[in-house]
């Protein structure tokens, strides 16, 4: 229902090692990728706010998925930082003090709440120490994001159905985890969607990564699911 381009709900993690690499690899993606997603692995290669007016000076959208984690005064002063570089969403995963200081200093960045990392099933809460289902934790979070003024949160399409249907349509939803219908990659993904399954549980976005990145043909894995959105999302 969002007046989201259709192309822009596909964002590719960038995962690579290198910003050199990650530059190929958006000239080799072209038009089939708009949205990058640059984690941890990047920011520690060097590089990393010179990558993001790189892809600025494309066109490129840019989310900064950095997790924030720290006491509330230096999330926000770190999303302060952000302001100013072209960049579209930023992650915090952290509790509601820090996800309001977030939110307080955003500006143009979407601020997105971590759930429940799509790595983790009860088994993994379980051990962590959380007496309760994956999903009521990752509701719990969520309720809390939008209350302090947060525009979104990452969660698998496992759980958009119940997030949409009770947080409505304002909530943006993001979703990581997703993998072909016949997928066989062996990872650490464990509550995984299909790109189908993702949107029509309710998600705005997916976040994709290996199976574009290790595929044959990257471009031809990101146009094949551009394909899909296209069909799931016409135009008007």
């Amino acid at each position: 229902m969002k007046n989201i381009p259709a192309r822009e709900r596909l964002i590719f993690a960038m995962d690579v090692p290198a910003a050199e690499e990650a530059v190929k690899l958006v000239e080799l993606l072209g038009d089939s990728v708009q949205f990058y997603k640059l984690g941890l692995q990047l920011f520690m290669a060097g590089g990393y706010f010179e990558l993001i007016a790189w892809l600025n000076g494309k066109g490129k959208k840019v989310f900064v998925d950095l997790k924030f984690f720290d006491v509330p005064e230096t999330v926000k002063l770190a999303v302060r930082g952000l302001k100013h570089r072209g960049v579209t969403f930023a992650t915090v995963h952290g509790n509601e003090a820090m996800l309001k200081a977030a939110a307080s200093e955003k500006g143009d960045v979407k601020i997105l709440g971590v759930t429940v990392l799509t790595s983790l099933d009860r088994d993994d809460l379980k051990a962590l120490g959380f007496e309760c289902s994956v999903e009521d934790l990752v509701m719990s979070r969520a309720r809390r994001a939008l209350e302090v003024g947060c525009d979104g949160v990452i969660s698998s399409g496992l759980e958009a159905p119940r997030l949409r249907q009770e947080l409505g349509e304002k909530l943006l939803i993001v979703s990581p985890g997703i993998r072909p219908v016949d997928n066989r990659l062996q990872d650490d993904q464990k509550r995984v969607v299909s790109v189908e399954g993702a949107f029509e549980a309710g998600a705005d976005y997916i976040v994709v990564g290996r199976p574009i990145r290790d595929a044959p043909d990257p471009r031809a894995a990101a146009e094949k699911i551009q394909e899909t959105l296209a069909g799931l999302f016409p135009a008007p």
